[in-house]
């Protein structure tokens, strides 16, 4: 009797290839890593940005009704002047009869934004 002897159909990868795939993933992971904390820090950059901005509004609103800029935050939060303190971002107000500054930085940034109004342009004080 013979027996014939056939071989079975082999599926699967092998090793070789297998590393290879495991390679480029390695490789992929170690662009894309960086590049995601570098997006990360830009967007809580850009939260800090935003709410001298808002800070900036909520004054000029804040002055039209008292016919003065305020020092205090808390004056301008809330329903009246609208401002919504993002989260994790520390701001700090100075203002008097004529003009403001607004200093504001987010906790896992790396830029301080601020502003000198009325009428100034945000500046980066890194």
């Amino acid at each position: 009797m013979l027996i014939k002897l056939a071989k079975k159909d082999e599926r699967g990868f092998t090793l070789i290839e297998l590393m290879i795939v495991i390679a480029i993933i390695g490789i992929l992971a170690a662009i894309a890593i960086p590049q995601f904390s570098a997006y990360r820090k830009r967007s809580y950059n850009s939260a800090a940005q935003s709410d001298v901005r808002n800070i900036a509004t909520a004054q000029e609103a804040y002055y039209v009704d008292e016919s003065r800029y305020t020092s205090a935050l808390p004056n301008l939060t809330g329903a009246t002047y609208g401002y919504m303190q993002s989260g994790n971002v520390a701001a700090a107000v100075s203002g008097n009869a004529d003009n403001y500054t607004i200093t504001a930085y987010h906790s896992s940034g790396d830029k301080t934004y601020s502003l000198s109004g009325p009428g100034g342009v945000i500046g980066s004080m890194s």
